[in-house]
Order: C-alpha cells, then structure tokens, then sequence
C-alpha cells in the first residue's frame, strides 16, 4: 500500500519560515505540492521530477523544493511567508494529467496545516 505522510506544518508569523516534509512508502520519479484552503480548489505549489523543479508563481523565490530520494523524502522550505500562504498542504505522487499543476494525482497525504499570521 502507498502512503505518503506529510510533516511539519505549524503556526508562524508572517516573514517566518517552515520547512515541510513528506515521507513516501516507494519511490516515484516525481512529486509535487499541492494546498488548499476552505471552499477552494487545490492548488499546485511546487513540483519536483528528476532534475527538475517548477513552481507556482505565487510562491517563485520564496519556496523551495528538494528530494532525497535515498531517504525517500520531499521537502518544502517556505521562507517570507505571508498570510495568503495559509492553508492545509499536501503532498502527491503520480499524475494523471500533463500538467503537473491540475490536481489530478494518483496518491495523496493526509496534509499539513500551515498558519501565518500577520
């Protein structure tokens, strides 16, 4: 059975930072990001495959995503953070669609909460 955990949401102030965690059961060549808050959509933040990395305009130069794939584990270093950045963050494997953005993924987190205020 695949699972993908999620770690290291919190609270903090606007300009903290957070790093998150997701620890998968397997290795999958890439991954991706996602959050989403109450009454929206989720929305894609940053993907990593290979040697490739892509995010979301909204977070470009702010957040950035790394891989051990020894370890199995995908990161997300959240610096500047702003009080639109809160919600409840997840992590996904395998996508169904071509746009790594869509939040169409095979596997899913159960996600993390994260809190900025201001």
């Amino acid at each position: 059975q695949v699972e993908l955990v999620e770690s290291g949401g919190g609270s903090v102030q606007a300009g903290g930072s957070l790093t998150l965690s997701c620890t998968a059961s397997r290795y999958f060549a890439a991954m991706a990001w996602f959050r989403q808050v109450p009454g929206r959509g989720r929305e894609g933040v940053a993907y990593a495959g290979g040697r490739s990395t892509d995010y979301a305009e909204s977070v470009k130069g702010r957040f950035t995503v790394s891989r051990d794939d020894v370890r199995g584990t995908m990161t997300l270093q959240m610096n500047n953070l702003k009080p639109e950045d809160t919600a409840k963050y997840y992590c996904a494997a395998v996508a169904t669609s071509n746009d790594w953005r869509s939040p169409e993924y095979r596997y899913w987190g159960q996600g993390t909460q994260v809190t900025v205020v201001s």
